[in-house]
């Protein structure tokens, strides 16, 4: 079996590492947003929560720039679910990408062990 030469596994092991460090920085920040994400669904059910308690009769009203614009309660049940459905999926997507770069940094933290383990021992 033909051995590499040191500047080869050095080239390797930083090449790896490389790969750890920007998993890991790539994970942090996708479970960030996915946090976040989560905060702002939870604020849009409570809101539709509130809505779907108010009698029929009451009138809506949504923000638009520095105005308020009166809107039908059905109209506001709608768009506001749909922006709970449309955060929903992409807290969806944003845990599966996190799932791939948490294995992602684990294959590459194992590469790393099995380098350092089974790297010859200097005296």
């Amino acid at each position: 079996m033909a051995t590499l030469s040191d500047d080869t596994l050095r080239k390797i092991l930083v090449q790896i590492q490389q790969t750890a460090i920007q998993a890991r920085r790539s994970l942090d920040i996708s479970l960030q947003q996915s946090q976040a994400k989560e905060r702002e669904r939870r604020i849009l059910q409570l809101t539709i929560d509130e809505i779907t308690q108010l009698p029929k009769e009451v009138n809506m009203y949504k923000g638009v720039g520095k105005a308020f614009m009166m809107v039908p309660r059905d109209t506001m049940e709608q768009q506001l679910k749909a922006q709970e459905k449309e955060l929903s999926d992409d807290i969806s997507n944003l845990n599966k990408k996190a799932k791939y770069l948490e294995k992602q940094y684990n294959d590459a933290q194992s590469q790393l062990r099995d380098i350092f383990h089974h790297a010859p021992k200097t005296s």
